[in-house]
């Protein structure tokens, strides 16, 4: 492939041996400083002469300029192989300096084309295989070799240069493309003194009669008052779109602080702009939409700027610049877009300062930053009375045609459709998704770019044949790469919209600017080839500059209302400070200030000054605008040393984390600190012989002294022993709740053996499996469950219960161990639903229960309730923990875990001070009325289960003499690896913390780089707590420990788990990879959604899932109300639908008495019933007259047959523009102005009916005779 196409060199060596001249011939790709070319190795006939450049000129008449090879290289024979075969590889090296040596132009065309170049360019010599981003051009140069093409009679667009940048090849495509006719615009059919305007007369837009009265009523003056009327240009529509859905301020009004040397001056500049206003048609625009089928510019014959002064008497000298700011701030105050001029003029004196200052807001319709800057010039030459010299101002008309009758849609549509159909969800760095903001959460930066840096970027762009601009948008895909986790990734880039040739683009005034989707795919190809492509996708979407962002949108494969990408590159030319001439500013004038605001937030403008480049850095202040220029320049380096160095580097390898942030993730994620490892039986040995006498366990009646404890465990090790249990052998325990289990489990830890768990509650199949697999020759029992668990034949069944072993010895084995034998095997549900035993080693596990002993200090005074099933790792330190401390361990009764009243009743009885829940759990035993009644309660662990931030808030208010802490961890890593202790700091999710002593947390992507704070990446596990693997499953083992790349010798545990570093070195937990559940093309943690519901008064327990339906997938809430209340659950889903974006508000509610749990009592997803989703679907006509003409307007915009009550605009396929056409519509039929923003609010047709039926009842008797006044002021005003 050459320039990203494909090519055949049999058909070009085809080609050249068809020459007389040419007897043998070669052709083969090589890699050039340019990019790959292609190289002809050509032996001549016998007593010809071979002229090499004629040969190149012949081949071009016969094939595409891309595939005439830029060198021929003459050989007396070409080199063969033993078979006879060319041997390509023997073929020599081609000078390929000399095919950039000069060789003078050919042809009238390519001595024209040369001549501008060396103009332009600055070059001397321009030769005929000369590349023109090589010799230094770029966008903006493009353009003004166009100008100057125009004068010689040549005509191209800007895409054919890039395309083809080599001199010879761009004059060869000229003369190609020559028939193509350059576009007419129609002319302006509307007379001079026109009273009355015609359908006929508007050559750019169809507008009924009906539709042309409205606007005449609504220009002062009326139709004599309006020179013309077109549709609006791409961008022009989605900047009207945000300029509507904001109901205060406006994100598209940029204010501009200009300081006068005297009033006289200040008031010339408003004459001279005044003068300006009359030349230039865009500065006499308005925009209207009421009434209409679709908006409309409207050009006034006379618009005038008028001048307003602001009384700041009495103010002090910061005061009066601060209050002008406050008068047009955008945050709070719009622009009437629908009277021209779009802008204001509001003056005040500063007495302290002397000096006249004017703040000059402008709106974005009509105003791009070219537009500025031309301004700024031609007021410069009115006042130095050069008049004469100002260039014949261009309607903007010509502009709206080229973008509306050059390329076609379907061109357009085709384009976008290849380039983004298969994008199933948007790019979104930080997870940032509101593309609806109105920018004053955005802080801005400026950054100059490193002087060597900057020299560095040009000779690479230039060494590689294409634009700064290309090395820029590449760094920009880097960075959305790293801030997303992703490979493949869409931003907005702003086009300059003057790059389609049309005459005297380059000093036309108005909005051409365009934003369109790039989409930059990284994958395993090098920097160069990356840069490569990043230069052929930008160059091709040049040719559909003028195509609509809500177009390019729909091509992709997200549903209307889901934005494809929230950041934006914004790469301009600007002159240095330095270099402005003076014709440029204006004496006894200087700007003072000026913000442009967006409403992505995340973008970047790179300005191009010439020589350096700066970075203006504009992102939401919870990330930081100087940490992403700071990520920005760290990706300009890395990819200009790879090319210099390194091309065929991944573009992934290369790092953007400063090492300020490498040293804060190694900070936070690593705790080296340990202490030395002694198995857990023989600390709880120890604790034994320091208090014989205090009570170690308690089971209903019964307990047990820890010298009892350790003496019944004593001899039951050394029967086990004399059975052949030793170091590493695997015993099986089947055991309810009871004195006998404790004894059973430390009897196997002290005759050297791992326990391994089944727990009779299983289903027997799943019993069978974990015995064969565990390959357990011993099991230890109790009489009462024998019959119900599988017995394999050799397996030795012993029933604890029935056991006596009185007559062995009760001293404490003396078993050689050390931290690496096993402790016990626990199974965990597998992908491929067979459970897989982890194997956990002694060192692991007392790392683990020391930590927490240093954390949470259990005395001998404390309690500690043991109830979690035994399967479930969390019971390990239930079991060992208190012990080991001396405190007592008290068991619940069989089944007392999942009983809250029972529970209550356990705590009371015994004083319990210290317990687990899951989340599940902890929410019933919440619902449980006494729990204020628990006042022994100290310290409440958490796992297992994302903890809701509600639930927290309710634990830390309902008991308050309680600490909450939220433990993480999973079995493979010896119960819990991270730690946090819970408050009430008003955020959404609890934090999982930082990691417990000996452990490595990691947050990486998917090529095992760190992210970087604040972004989404899959949680790697190092240190002393990994377990050896997985029971006989080497393959799985080798798959989920992987070698560590920050440490020699290390392995981590890949935990499946999505998570990201909190700005203050916390993790927070965000769901499973292989559970995220994705609705309307976004991802959706349904944590959130239940944690809403939680937070509703009359819901007690809340589960949500993500269902198959056929209209895709959706999602189910299962709600539990509390005890004595009615759930009504369109309401909840209302309540949701305020505190939730609405794809994350469930279609279904479905209410359950209780719901079901798995044994561990985590919420069993698998036992939930399935809702009758067809009622949820079922087509439900429009009720009354509101709901019934809504639905008309909406079949008629959206082109259905039906619409129900209870359809929802986006997923019928509304997008924004046409929520404006519908919004225009209602507001047409209605009389109700509808915002905007209420569509996206309430998107369902029953709540946007309810929503105007609301706003037309508000229009009162008083309202209507107050709105019949206004209209007869305005018509005294008209006459």
């Amino acid at each position: 492939k050459i320039r990203g196409l494909r090519i055949e060199l049999g058909e070009i060596e085809a080609e050249l041996l068809s020459q007389p001249e040419v007897r043998e011939a070669v052709v083969v790709t090589q890699e050039g400083p340019g990019g790959s070319r292609l190289v002809a190795y050509v032996v001549p006939q016998a007593d010809s002469e071979l002229d090499t450049s004629s040969l190149r000129e012949v081949l071009g008449q016969r094939l595409p300029d891309y595939m005439v090879p830029g060198v021929v290289v003459t050989l007396d024979a070409l080199p063969l192989n033993a078979n006879g075969k060319v041997d390509r590889k023997a073929l020599p090296e081609p000078d390929l300096a000399s095919s950039s040596q000069y060789e003078p132009p050919q042809g009238e065309v390519e001595a024209a084309l040369a001549k501008v170049w060396s103009e332009v360019l600055g070059v001397e010599q321009v030769g005929r295989h000369d590349n023109f981003f090589e010799l230094g051009g770029h966008s903006l140069l493009a353009l003004k070799v166009l100008e100057q093409m125009r004068h010689q009679g040549l005509k191209a667009q800007v895409r054919t240069l890039f395309q083809c940048p080599e001199l010879a090849a761009f004059a060869r495509a000229l003369t190609q493309a020559s028939e193509q006719q350059e576009m007419i615009t129609p002319p302006n059919r509307i007379p001079d003194g026109c009273s009355a305007i015609q359908p006929e007369m508007l050559t750019l837009i169809e507008l009924n009669a009906e539709e042309i009265s409205a606007i005449e009523a609504a220009v002062p003056g009326g139709a004599s008052n309006i020179q013309d009327i077109y549709p609006l240009a791409p961008l022009q529509e989605g900047i009207l779109f945000h300029h509507r859905l904001q109901e205060e301020g406006d994100a598209y009004v940029t204010p501009r602080l200009l300081g006068f040397d005297s009033r006289e001056r200040l008031e010339t500049f408003i004459i001279g702009f005044n003068q300006l206003i009359a030349r230039h048609d865009i500065l006499r625009t308005a925009v209207l939409w009421e009434g209409g089928r679709e908006p409309v510019q409207v050009v006034y014959r006379y618009a005038e700027l008028a001048l307003e002064w602001l009384d700041v008497e009495g103010d002090g000298s910061h005061c009066v610049a601060q209050r002008l700011n406050a008068e047009v701030n955008p945050e709070h105050h719009r622009i009437d877009v629908r009277r021209a001029p779009m802008l204001r003029a509001v003056a005040a004196y500063d007495a302290e300062q002397n000096r006249w200052l004017l703040q000059l807001p402008s709106h974005h319709l009509v105003m791009d930053h070219t537009t500025l800057e031309l301004l700024v010039k031609e007021i410069s030459l009115i006042q130095q009375g050069r008049e004469d010299e100002l260039p014949q101002p261009l309607p903007f008309r010509n502009f709206v045609a080229q973008a509306r009758l050059g390329v076609s849609q379907e061109e357009h549509e085709a384009f976008f459709r290849e380039q983004l159909g298969d994008i199933e969800e948007p790019t979104a760095p930080f997870g940032l998704l509101d593309v609806r903001g109105y920018g004053s959460e955005i802080e801005e930066v400026r950054v100059p770019l490193d002087t060597e840096l900057a020299r560095q970027v040009r000779q690479q762009a230039q060494s590689y044949g294409v634009s700064t601009a290309s090395l820029f948008h590449l760094a920009w895909a880097l960075v959305l790469s790293k801030t997303t986790g992703r490979d493949d990734v869409v931003f907005g880039t702003v086009l300059f919209g003057r790059m389609q040739g049309t005459e005297g683009a380059e000093r036309a005034l108005g909005m051409f600017i365009n934003t369109l989707p790039v989409r930059i795919k990284m994958g395993a190809q090098g920097v160069d080839q990356s840069l490569r492509k990043t230069h052929e996708a930008l160059s091709a979407l040049l040719h559909h500059e003028h195509a609509s962002l809500g177009l390019a949108q729909r091509c992709s494969g997200l549903p209307g209302g889901t934005p494809l990408f929230t950041s934006l590159l914004n790469y301009r030319y600007s002159a240095s400070q330095q270099e402005r001439s003076p014709a440029h500013s204006l004496e006894g004038m200087e700007i003072l200030g000026s913000q442009e605001r967006t409403n992505y937030p995340f973008g970047i403008a790179v300005d191009d000054l010439g020589e350096g480049f700066q970075l203006v850095g504009q992102v939401s202040r919870t990330i930081g605008a100087q940490r992403l220029c700071d990520y920005m320049e760290a990706a300009v380096a890395g990819i200009v040393e790879s090319l210099q160095t390194a091309p065929q580097q991944a573009l992934s390898e290369i790092n953007l984390l400063g090492k300020e942030e490498q040293r804060l993730l190694n900070e936070w994620g690593v705790n080296s600190h340990h202490p030395d490892a002694q198995p857990v039986h023989q600390l709880i040995e120890r604790q034994a012989a320091a208090t014989p006498a205090a009570t170690a366990l308690v089971f209903e009646d019964q307990s047990l002294s820890y010298a009892e404890l350790n003496t019944h465990a004593n001899r039951l090790a050394h029967y086990l022993i004399g059975l052949g249990v030793k170091p590493e052998t695997r015993v099986g325990i089947a055991m309810e709740r009871s004195i006998e289990m404790v004894v059973g489990l430390l009897g196997i830890l002290k005759a050297g053996g791992a326990y391994v768990p089944l727990d009779p509650d299983y289903p027997a199949e799943r019993l069978f499996y974990m015995v064969e697999d565990s390959g357990i020759e011993l099991l230890l029992t109790q009489q009462h469950l024998r019959d119900i668990l599988p017995v394999v034949g050799s397996l030795n069944v012993i029933e604890l219960d029935q056991l006596d072993v009185t007559h062995y010895a009760s001293t404490n084995p003396q078993v050689a161990l050390h931290g690496e034998h096993l402790a016990y095997v626990i199974y965990t549900s597998g992908s491929t639903g067979r459970p897989k035993g982890a194997v956990n080693r002694h060192h692991a596990l007392t790392n683990r229960l020391q930590w927490m002993q240093d954390a949470y200090g259990l005395a001998t005074d404390d309690s500690v309730l043991q109830k979690t099933p035994f399967s479930f790792d969390v019971s390990v330190w239930e079991f060992f923990w208190p012990l080991m401390q001396g405190a007592r361990l008290v068991m619940a009764p069989p089944g007392a875990h999942r009983e809250p009243v029972q529970l209550v009743e356990l705590i009371r009885r015994h004083n319990i001070t210290t317990l687990h829940f899951v989340p599940s759990m902890l929410q019933a035993f919440l619902a449980h009325g006494e729990i204020e009644t628990c006042t022994s309660l100290t310290r409440l662990v958490c796992s297992g289960e994302a903890l809701p931030a509600e639930l927290q808030n309710q634990v830390l208010a309902r008991l308050t003499h309680a600490a909450l802490y939220n433990l993480y961890g999973p079995t493979e890593a010896a119960i819990d690896v991270t730690h946090w202790t819970c408050q009430d700091d008003g955020r959404n999710h609890v934090a999982i913390g930082q990691p417990i002593a000996g452990i490595r947390t990691y947050v990486l992507d998917g090529d095992l780089n760190m992210a970087p704070p604040g972004v989404a990446g899959e949680l790697y596990l190092g240190g002393v707590g990994l377990a050896r693997g997985y029971l006989h499953r080497s393959g799985l083992t080798a798959e989920r420990f992987v070698a560590d790349p920050f440490a020699q010798g290390e392995r981590l545990y890949r935990t499946g788990d999505l998570v990201r570093w909190r700005e203050d070195g916390q993790l927070e937990y965000l769901g499973r990879l292989d559970h995220q559940v994705k609705i309307r093309g976004l991802r959706i943690e349904l944590g959130e959604i239940e944690a809403e519901l939680l937070s509703q008064s009359e819901v007690r327990e809340a589960v949500v899932v993500a269902q198959e339906s056929p209209g895709g997938s959706r999602l189910v809430a299962y709600v539990v109300p509390q005890a004595d209340s009615e759930l009504d659950t369109s309401s909840l889903r209302e309540a949701l639908g305020q505190r939730l974006p609405d794809y994350m508000v469930p279609g279904v509610v479905v209410t359950l008495d209780a719901l079901p749990l798995n044994a561990n009592g985590k919420v069993d997803r698998k036992a939930l019933p399935a809702p009758d989703l067809a009622s949820s679907t079922q087509y439900e006509p429009p009720q009354g007259e509101v709901e019934e003409a809504l639905a008309e307007t909406w079949s008629d915009v959206l082109g259905m047959d039906q619409v129900g009550r209870h359809d929802n605009f986006f997923e019928l396929g509304g997008h924004s523009l046409l929520a404006m056409q519908m919004a225009a519509r209602v507001q047409a039929d209605m009389q109700v102005e509808l915002q905007l923003s209420e569509v996206f609010r309430k998107p369902l047709l029953r709540d946007l009916a309810e929503c105007i039926a609301t706003l037309s009842s508000g229009h009162s008797l008083e309202q209507s005779l107050s709105d019949i006044d206004s209209f007869i002021d305005s018509m005294d005003t008209v006459q």
